[in-house]
């Protein structure tokens, strides 16, 4: 297996030498010589790597520059890990939380290491030749994310994640609204997506963890086992809330035949699996919660996903970003929320 870890970016060093010694004194027994590496799969938070002699932790903290208010939050990571990790085995164990940012300039977490390998676009070369790999994968992503929303929220660590009542119409009241603060034109599909989507909210069938990026490249499995998830990762937008919101973010990014990949600023997963229609079967299966309204949140998560790229194109268009990725972020925010607007109207 590949390592998952590489030398430090240009630019997203720590202070190393004050961090050492402020992980001494508050995590007795740390003991060897202290090295660093950083893991380079993320887009967002920096997550490095580091050792004291044999052993291993991992360190979580915000992009530098200016953050936008909620985001990025390392004290919920470390409240829900805390909280979730005896109820949820693929929750790292979260060690300690640092909110003085004169340690590092921001807060951070630290947790256990978890090892394993990552699927993101194309299957992990270990897994080549697996029987029926493909759908060994998605069913164990299924079951994960089935296990996570089936946990009991009413315990004294996780029943104050959130306010999960009118979970729904709050989220589609908030991405409506950044969509009006981020377009740079009017969008037919959009204006159809928010005046449907808010005239048929539906009602939670339970109160669920909902992590708000769950996908493949957020989870682990060890090289020799595609049928279990051993770890889930980045909990810092984990909230209490409706958990078919969390399944249909899931749905966005998965091979969809109506999206061209030319108008996507990332690769989907490419390979042979299964179709969306198998995912939610299993799904339903696992948590035996009734699917009957995903198309409402399919069209709410195409409306999400458009905000955010648009959000991303307009700060490009502003020359706030120099990054040229981002160029094709527009013409990815009409494709979600066109396919956003063919979900619904194909299911009224």
């Amino acid at each position: 297996m590949m390592p998952d870890h590489a030398p430090i970016r240009p630019g997203e060093e720590l202070a190393w030498p004050r961090l050492e010694t402020y992980l001494r004194k508050e995590m007795p027994g740390l003991s060897g010589d202290f090295t660093v590496a950083q893991f380079h799969g993320g887009h967002a938070n920096l997550t490095y790597l580091l050792r004291f002699g044999a052993q291993e932790l991992v360190l979580r903290r915000p992009p530098f520059g200016k953050i936008a208010p909620g985001a990025h939050d390392m004290r919920r990571e470390f409240r829900v890990l805390h909280g979730l990790n005896p109820f949820f085995a693929p929750a790292p164990r979260a060690h300690l939380l640092c909110t003085d940012p004169a340690i590092i300039g921001s807060d951070f977490v630290v947790m256990e290491r978890r090892e394993g390998v990552v699927v993101r676009t194309k299957l992990p070369h270990c897994f080549a030749g697996v029987a029926a790999v493909e759908k060994r994968l998605t069913d164990a992503l299924m079951r994960v994310v089935a296990d996570l929303h089936l946990v009991n929220t009413d315990t004294p660590a996780l029943r104050e994640l959130g306010k999960p009542a009118g979970f729904a119409a709050r989220q589609l009241a908030g991405w409506t609204k950044r969509w009006h603060l981020a377009k740079l034109a009017e969008n037919e599909d959009i204006n159809f997506l928010t005046d449907a989507l808010r005239k048929d909210i539906p009602l939670a069938q339970r109160v669920s963890i909902v992590h708000g990026d769950l996908k493949f490249d957020n989870c682990q499995f060890q090289p020799d086992n595609p049928d279990l998830v051993t770890a889930v990762f980045d909990w810092d937008m984990a909230t209490l809330g409706d958990p078919l919101v969390d399944l249909a973010g899931l749905l966005s990014f998965w091979p969809d035949e109506r999206l061209n990949q030319e108008d996507l600023p990332v690769q989907l997963l490419g390979g042979d699996w299964p179709d969306k229609a198998y995912l939610r079967k299993q799904y339903a299966s696992y948590s035996g919660l009734d699917l009957s309204r995903m198309p409402w949140y399919e069209a709410f998560s195409c409306l999400k996903t458009a905000v955010i790229v648009q959000q991303l194109y307009t700060r490009y268009a502003a020359g706030a970003t120099k990054d040229v990725r981002m160029e094709k972020f527009g013409t990815a925010a009409r494709a979600f929320a066109r396919l956003g607007r063919i979900i619904l109207t194909e299911n009224t």
